[in-house]
């Protein structure tokens, strides 16, 4: 009696504690705020984003300002054309001059607007990997709620059992109080309602390490206790064209081998821009006075203003050049061969995932059915155990029957979702709002 006034009252109710409810709409929304990955990926695309800049590229001048200054103390001899000769000990000299200088490179074979042309392909590589990054965190955050969804509505299957248990166990111990039951049908049904406690302890086990695993998903407190909707809902309308059309539009994966295949291509035409001769211009602005103790003259100060343009030109390195393009080419090409396989690798992961998402909503439809006819069959063989007209045995298999038959459905319902976001997130098309 003491174990079932302790299956009754601790074990059975403890899913029941009301918990604040988290939709997926704000587990998804916390999840794109807090986030490690995608903030640390977003951190990335802030810093490609900053480079895109025409002084990042070398198109702008760069303009500096010198100041130096200088002293000596020497001994000092001197001789002259009449020689005569002039000494003197401890001769102090100073110097010191300031300006400004700019340098300005005005054509380099067009290699700085190449470059500005790169650091725009590695934002949109940025952008692509940051999409990848939301992506695949939405799909994990998705994954483990419906999840949770999924091992709610199996607690709620384990825990009718062990309420059923917990009434025949009751129903055998007040029979054999009265002498109409044996005590091996006790033991029995004690046996079962300890089987069917273990099994309710363990899926809330799971149940709370799913949900420690979602907030840390979440980036906040791994302990906050939480409950989730009770229902799963499937689309059924995926259509595999339009799913294939719009993952070679939006894939990220496929957009980043796109956009790597683009910065190949720049860096080829940027290595070519070295066999063109680079012109520069340069120019000063410079103050400068000196003094000495001992020579034909005491004091200098000079000011002016000078300027020039230099250029050069590439005529041999030792075949590097060619070499060089060589390189670029071959990373190119392997550039494209990469966009055709992680296509061909998009393209078989869409249609095996199809053909899941298909064979899964059969399973759901079939094992729906299973779960009415089985609890059907233990509403029936549940009269007929409280009349006494079916033995123990035929009332537990009833039991274990629409256990299974519930858990069954729940994991096809569960598999079919994933399906269907799986589908979505290779597509690209996972809403993240």
């Amino acid at each position: 009696m003491k174990k079932l006034i302790y299956i009754i009252f601790f074990v059975i109710p403890y899913f029941g504690v009301a918990q604040p409810e988290l939709t997926l709409e704000e587990a998804i929304a916390l999840a794109l705020e807090n986030n490690y990955d995608i903030r640390l990926v977003a951190k990335d695309l802030a810093i490609a984003a900053n480079n895109v800049h025409v002084g990042n590229a070398g198109m702008l001048p760069t303009v500096s300002g010198d100041v130096s200054a200088a002293a000596s103390i020497q001994n000092t001899t001197q001789t002259l054309l009449s020689g005569e000769t002039r000494a003197l000990r401890g001769a102090r000299s100073r110097s010191a001059a300031y300006g400004a200088s700019l340098d300005w490179t005005i054509f380099d074979g067009l290699q700085m607007f190449t470059r500005y042309e790169q650091l725009k392909a590695l934002k949109a590589l940025g952008d692509a990997n940051l999409k990848a990054a939301i992506l695949t965190t939405v799909f994990e955050v998705m994954s483990s709620y419906f999840d949770l969804v999924q091992q709610q509505q199996l607690i709620n299957a384990t825990r009718t059992a062990l309420e059923l248990s917990a009434f025949r166990y009751q129903t055998a111990e007040n029979q054999y109080q009265i002498g109409r039951a044996s005590k091996l049908e006790v033991l029995a049904a004690s046996v079962d309602m300890n089987t069917d406690t273990t099994n309710l302890l363990r899926q809330r086990d799971q149940y709370r390490s799913t949900q420690i695993r979602l907030n840390e998903l979440l980036a906040r407190d791994v302990n906050t206790d939480f409950s989730v909707a009770d229902t799963i809902i499937i689309a059924n309308d995926l259509n595999y064209e339009a799913l294939s059309r719009w993952a070679k539009q939006l894939n990220p994966t496929l957009q980043s081998a796109i956009v790597n295949h683009r910065i190949s291509q720049l860096e080829l035409k940027r290595i070519k821009g070295e066999r063109y001769p680079v012109i520069s211009v340069s120019s000063a602005y410079t103050r400068s006075q000196s003094r000495a103790a001992l020579g034909f003259s005491t004091e200098s100060k000079n000011n002016g203003f000078n300027y020039g343009i230099a250029a050069s030109v590439n005529i041999f390195n030792g075949l590097m050049q060619r070499r060089n393009e060589q390189n670029a080419e071959f990373a190119m090409e392997a550039a494209e061969i990469e966009v055709d396989r992680v296509g061909k690798n998009i393209e078989a992961q869409l249609l095996a995932a199809y053909q899941t998402y298909l064979m899964n909503l059969e399973l759901v439809r079939l094992e729906e059915r299973n779960k009415l006819i089985a609890k059907e069959n233990m509403d029936i063989t549940l009269e007929k155990f409280k009349l006494g007209s079916i033995a123990p045995l035929e009332f537990r298999e009833a039991q274990r029957n629409f256990v299974d038959a519930s858990a069954r459905y729940s994991t096809a319902q569960y598999q079919a979702k994933l399906a269907e976001i799986t589908l979505n997130q290779i597509a690209g098309t996972l809403k993240t709002e």
